[in-house]
């Protein structure tokens, strides 16, 4: 028999809660590491853009077809992105504080619940 086995249910199921609460608060962590490089990608491509003359030709893709664009158009798509991608963020950002905020409080629950077990 394993430690864990021996531990009272109570106990064991405030550790699967702590296990499913590491699970999300991981899926989080790579959704944001998944938006901040979608934000690097547009910031490099909104430099770019920057960088080319008005009457320089400006193409975008579209699944395989490549179809020329404006300028000013595909820089306010990809502000706009930057914007969309930004609020996404802090979505992510405020996820992460409260999963991190209840697996403390798990964690907590554990130690004292052992604490309570020990002294018996």
């Amino acid at each position: 028999m394993g430690e864990e086995e021996l531990l009272p249910p109570w106990i064991r199921e405030q550790i699967l809660r702590l296990q499913q609460i590491q699970q999300n608060l991981q899926a989080i962590m790579m959704k944001k590491q998944e938006i901040e490089q979608e934000i690097a990608e547009t910031d490099t491509i909104l430099e770019e853009i920057k960088k080319l003359d008005e009457d320089n030709k400006i193409f975008k893709r579209y699944n395989n077809l490549m179809i020329k664009s404006r300028r000013e158009d595909i820089l306010k798509e990809y502000k706009e992105k930057k914007v969309t991608l930004n609020t996404r963020m802090l979505v992510v950002e405020k996820q992460e504080i409260r999963v991190k905020d209840n697996l403390k409080e798990v964690e907590n629950k554990i130690i004292k619940m052992r604490n309570l077990l020990d002294n018996d």
